[in-house]
């Protein structure tokens, strides 16, 4: 079966400023929690996927190469040295163990296995804990672009239904956009890494995951896809399904944030989302 989109990692400068942004659009963000190397995140919650918002905490110290944190925090540090938006796409595991070594074997990654826990409070302000197993894939088609899955130890204490309900009316990732200068380059290790066969589109090729659609496609065809200028290779658009566009417009309106629409859907340009394009799509 094709993988699910578990989390989008969305990394920006300023966490708080970032917060307030997504709220302005009409999301409900959650408290900010550290984690024990020193990234903070704040998460936007749907039924079964979320988006993190991280920046780099006080104290942030980057680690060398040789330590098993480096996948995650070092890629973390290293991107917002250079740029801010989503910075990683992360699919849901059952077993990280048997994931990591299917990457290794299928010669798409050959990391550590990376195991932690921090705190979490729900909506209501009461502490809870919280544990992952990550594993690690990488393609050299897409250095912009970092890739893993999740293993949630604690789920019943993550997922909570009062942090799913947006003022915008959000219900879950109904896709992404990668932009890649040589699209088949990236092809198979997106294959492998979603467990999906490619389908042909105009400039790229597309992934049914379980629930959402990846694209893969050149620069010009992301401009022509969005009516936007192209951004840089990356991970560079998020589609948000939401169950009115008129609701998550009005969320917009009142806020004074600047969309458009294009296509069917409303979007919020990457120059006014600290660098993520955000296409809200009807259910």
């Amino acid at each position: 079966m094709p993988r699910a989109v578990d989390h989008l990692v969305i990394a920006a400068q300023d966490l708080e400023a970032q917060a307030a942004l997504y709220r302005r659009l009409g999301f409900q963000v959650g408290a900010r929690n550290r984690h024990p190397w020193g990234t903070e995140n704040r998460i936007v919650q749907f039924d079964g996927a979320f988006l993190e918002l991280i920046g780099l905490g006080d104290g942030f110290v980057a680690p060398s190469p040789g330590e098993d944190v480096f996948p995650f925090s070092g890629f973390v540090a290293n991107y917002l040295e250079r740029r801010e938006g989503i910075a990683m796409l992360v699919l849901r595991s059952a077993d990280a163990e048997a994931d990591r070594r299917r990457f290794k074997a299928e010669e798409i990654g050959d990391f550590p296995r990376f195991d932690f826990a921090r705190k979490g409070r729900r909506p209501d302000g009461s502490e809870v804990k919280v544990a992952f197993s990550l594993a690690f894939a990488a393609s050299p088609a897409l250095p912009e672009a970092g890739f893993f899955v999740c293993q949630q130890h604690f789920p019943e204490n993550f997922w909570s239904r009062a942090a799913q309900v947006h003022p915008n009316g959000a219900l879950g990732v109904a896709g992404l956009t990668i932009v890649c200068e040589r699209p088949n380059d990236a092809s198979d290790f997106l294959a492998a890494f979603l467990d999906v066969s490619p389908r042909v589109i105009p400039g790229g090729a597309m992934f049914l995951a379980a629930g959402a659609m990846i694209e893969c496609v050149t620069p010009s065809a992301f401009a022509a896809r969005y009516a936007a200028p192209p951004l840089r290779e990356g991970i560079a658009a998020l589609r948000v399904r939401v169950a009115d566009l008129a609701v998550a417009e009005a969320a917009q309106k009142r806020s004074g944030e600047a969309f458009r629409r294009c296509g069917g859907e409303t979007i919020v340009d990457a120059k006014d989302a600290m660098g993520a394009l955000i296409a809200f799509v009807a259910a």
